[in-house]
């Protein structure tokens, strides 16, 4: 069943949603997009069956797809260049977070034309967000980061790999087709390293320290959705566990608006520094960034272990749970199974440290810190 609901932007939810796409864009006088996503998404068949049922329509289409699957500057100023260069109309960004983010940033860059770091969020660059930017629609094709419903990207220095926030509430996009259907062919992969990210999102947000009780209660559905589906969805996909696990996926992303934590900024670096997967990253980490905040938010941990039906309702039977639904989907628990080797803990704990999602942690982090949960999940 296709449904329509609003969070904050309009989102068109169901299989075969994304037939209705060439019809809204020619309803909105749109007929030159730049069509955004990543080098493996553009190979796929349903990619190309959307393109050609948009040029069957009469719309002319620029796919561009030249980003790294850990997004830096030049991604972006690239894609800037294909939107001006082929006189485009619109951006649609399709795929995981990595193409949706480029194609956020693309959308900001088109009208503001300062170095684009100007415009990060951290040092207060969001209040140079002020000019009109394109029509901008999201297409998921993973249940992973909910990018397609959120206001900002995370893009990366190419040179000190540090990562930067581009946020503005001109950044939302005008709709969102979430169509299950484009999600039923991932492989198990990258269906487990995603779904892990988007419970990590679900479960960070929750035990953030700020107060937003709306994004408490999205969490909890969020954490409930993925314990249901994710084990099903990676090892016997079918359509419900599939469309779970897009629900998921959009619920963390609005939750998180709330903060995340730990696990991310222990994560965040492995991506910038040795370019893991985002989503393997933060499911490598989660437990031990979990069991890092146990004590002094017992309460809340048991309020997780209460959505997951677990008979001991403690932040220790969560913890193993995590190491169990990783081992479930054949997510590895040790980081030197990832490529990471105890010559990188140095530097992997100085970008931690200085990276973005930590200060909301509900509790305070370190540098040593940082560098003893590196050095247990190595």
């Amino acid at each position: 069943m296709i449904s329509q609901f609003n969070f904050p932007t309009k989102i068109r939810f169901g299989a075969g949603v994304i037939a209705e796409l060439p019809a809204y864009l020619k309803d909105n006088n749109l007929s030159k997009p730049l069509v955004v996503t990543d080098p493996n998404v553009a190979n796929l068949p349903f990619f190309k069956q959307i393109i050609q049922d948009l040029i069957a329509k009469g719309i002319s289409t620029e796919v561009f797809s030249d980003i790294h699957k850990n997004p830096v500057k030049s991604d972006v100023y690239k894609g800037d260049e294909a939107y001006y260069g082929t006189h485009r109309d619109c951006i649609i960004g399709i795929g995981g977070g990595a193409a949706i983010d480029v194609a956020r940033a693309i959308l900001l860059r088109i009208n503001h034309r300062e170095d684009l770091f100007k415009y990060d969020d951290l040092i207060g660059g969001d209040v140079y967000v002020t000019n009109d930017v394109p029509h901008f629609i999201t297409i998921p094709t993973t249940a992973g980061t909910g990018s397609e419903v959120g206001r900002s990207a995370i893009i990366a220095d190419d040179e000190t790999h540090q990562k930067k926030i581009l946020f503005s509430p001109k950044l939302l996009a005008k709709i969102i087709f979430a169509d299950p259907m484009l999600t039923m062919d991932l492989p198990p992969f990258i269906t487990a390293a995603t779904g892990m990210d988007a419970l990590t999102h679900n479960m960070e947000a929750f035990v953030a320290k700020n107060w937003h009780p709306m994004c408490d209660g999205i969490a909890l559905e969020g954490i409930s959705l993925i314990h249901d589906s994710l084990e099903k969805a990676v090892n016997k996909p079918d359509l419900e566990a599939r469309s779970k696990m897009l629900i998921a996926s959009l619920m963390g992303a609005v939750a998180f608006q709330k903060g995340l934590g730990v696990v991310h900024s222990l994560a965040h670096p492995l991506s910038s520094l040795l370019d893991t997967h985002h989503g393997l990253a933060n499911a490598v980490n989660i437990p031990y960034g979990m069991k890092f905040n146990i004590a002094g938010f017992e309460d809340k941990f048991k309020r997780i272990a209460r959505t997951l039906n677990l008979k001991d309702e403690s932040g220790e039977a969560v913890v193993q749970y995590l190491f169990d639904l990783n081992s479930k989907i054949n997510i590895p628990h040790r980081l030197r199974d990832i490529g990471v080797k105890s010559e990188h803990i140095e530097t992997l704990a100085d970008l931690a440290i200085a990276d973005f999602a930590h200060p909301n942690n509900p509790k305070p982090v370190s540098r040593d810190d940082f560098r003893n949960l590196y050095l247990e999940a190595l």
